[in-house]
């Protein structure tokens, strides 16, 4: 899909999500998050709103952690960076264990994942880990933090 068809598939793309898409510097990465636009509007079935300014997100999640704290966030969302783009997974980075072992080049933090080239990762991983994370996010309140996610276990073990 070249990016006229893109921005035709993602008709729902305010003007404010748009002009920053459109301003991102450099071309890889103004590319990197065209295919993400696509790819998060699909797996989500959500237009794209923008968070805190820099970040694009999908969809909403409310969180409650059990010190009483909470709020909402985007269930699904990427930060264009200038040394990497930056992938949000409120559910943890330990959560998508495996496939992140096949996904390709990347770096991760506790609740992000750092993609400096999209063609360098197996994009049907990125999807499969961004379609779990979403659909984790967006089931109810979500009780843990990013840093709480561990390998192999899922809601009910935490």
């Amino acid at each position: 899909m070249n990016s006229r068809e893109a921005r035709h598939a993602m008709a729902e793309v305010s003007p404010e999500v748009r002009s920053f898409v459109d301003a991102v510097p450099g071309a890889r990465r103004r590319a990197d998050a065209e295919t993400l636009l696509e790819m998060f509007g699909r797996i989500t079935g959500q237009s794209p709103t923008l968070w805190s300014a820099t970040i694009v997100g999908f969809g909403s999640y409310h969180y409650k952690y059990a010190t009483g704290r909470e709020g909402d966030a985007a269930a699904a969302a990427f930060a264009p960076r200038k040394a990497a783009t930056s992938i949000y997974l409120a559910d943890g980075i330990g959560a998508h264990t495996d496939a992140l072992s096949r996904l390709g080049e990347h770096t991760v933090g506790v609740g992000c994942l750092y993609i400096k080239d999209l063609g360098k990762v197996d994009l049907a991983v990125l999807e499969e880990i961004v379609t779990t994370s979403y659909a984790t996010l967006s089931t109810g309140t979500y009780p843990f933090r990013a840093a709480e996610s561990a390998p192999g276990t899922d809601d009910a073990e935490r």
